[in-house]
């Protein structure tokens, strides 16, 4: 696909085209140097173009023990995915499993904003053939992410009312655009429509209108979510960080190629894992991970990246008080 907002194409002078990708092997040595993990996300491009995606994604349950494993997905190759999927599901039965389809728009709207048409058709044939696997695996989690941007925000109250019909879909999160966005037509996003979209899907939540995720804890994490749009917003207006930022301390981004990064957006790399030996803590250890991480603690850098913002929000006490309250409120 060529979706204008993708952050990760955007990056780049040219669409990356992935040379001398990490072996599975090498994915396994890397993992072995890490202990458990809260949290694994797999990201892309497609990730279930990787044939041996269900092969990695076991490599880290058994060596990391991931809570939660997050698999997004355009839902292009319907049956793939869900062969896929359900491996994965087999193979990984006590972490739990979160498919999250990509919807920007209904119909039409969805195909012209994703540059391909019939991907509405595609990511709803998957959404069936996913939802027929949530009767049988009780650790299987299926969302919706809708990107906010400047082509769609006038469409939210259409998106949220069609997700909230889909009897599979557990979870609905409006990502606000980021990355590059000087693309024409990306350029006006509107916060007080992000504000009013995510008002609703507060309210929502609040009501009981709309269901969350249906394992232990999913009320700490629906709150974790509308705390995190609410910052979001905050972020996005003032044009500062609020919040302390973990990034290269509690999150690290793997690329294809090994690059280890503190997050997806800044362009400081800690260290390549093929120089450190596969070892994450050698990578850390370095002279230059100390510098980025260190910058990254004193810098004023900020962003409106909902991945880091969950840690950012669970392992910050001082943001408890209102963590608390917006749970006792779902």
């Amino acid at each position: 696909m060529s979706c204008p907002f993708c952050f990760y194409l955007n990056s780049q002078e040219k669409p990356r085209i992935a040379v001398d990708e990490l072996s599975l092997d090498e994915i396994t040595r890397f993992s072995s140097s890490m202990g458990n993990l809260l949290w694994l996300a797999f990201s892309g491009g497609e990730i279930f173009l990787r044939e041996d995606l269900p092969e990695i994604s076991s490599v880290f349950y058994r060596n990391n023990k991931p809570a939660i494993m997050l698999f997004p997905t355009n839902g292009m190759l319907p049956e793939l995915i869900r062969e896929k999927t359900e491996q994965i599901l087999r193979q990984c039965s006590k972490s739990i499993i979160a498919v999250k389809l990509s919807l920007d728009g209904l119909g039409n709207t969805h195909d012209e904003l994703r540059k391909k048409k019939g991907s509405f058709d595609k990511t709803m044939a998957t959404y069936h053939l996913l939802g027929e696997l949530l009767g049988r695996y009780p650790h299987f989690e299926l969302g919706i992410n809708t990107v906010f941007c400047a082509e769609n925000q006038d469409m939210m109250d259409e998106i949220i009312d069609f997700v909230r019909g889909l009897k599979h879909i557990k979870t609905h999160t409006i990502s606000l655009v980021r990355g590059d966005l000087s693309h024409e037509g990306f350029k006006e996003v509107d916060h007080a429509k992000y504000h009013a979209a995510i008002e609703r899907l507060e309210k929502n939540l609040k009501n009981g209108v709309s269901p969350t995720y249906r394992f232990r804890g999913a009320r700490i994490k629906a709150a974790q979510d509308v705390l995190q749009r609410r910052l979001i917003h905050q972020t996005a207006l003032k044009k500062r960080r609020l919040i302390p930022c973990y990034a290269g301390r509690l999150n690290l981004v793997l690329t294809e190629t090994g690059d280890v990064y503190p997050c997806e957006i800044l362009s400081s790399k800690l260290g390549n894992i093929r120089d450190f030996d596969y070892d994450a803590g050698k990578v850390l250890r370095s002279e230059k991970a100390r510098k980025v991480i260190h910058s990254i603690m004193n810098d004023q850098c900020y962003c409106t990246h909902e991945c880091y913002f969950m840690t950012n929000i669970l392992f910050n006490p001082r943001l408890y008080p209102s963590l608390v309250k917006d749970y006792s409120q779902i």
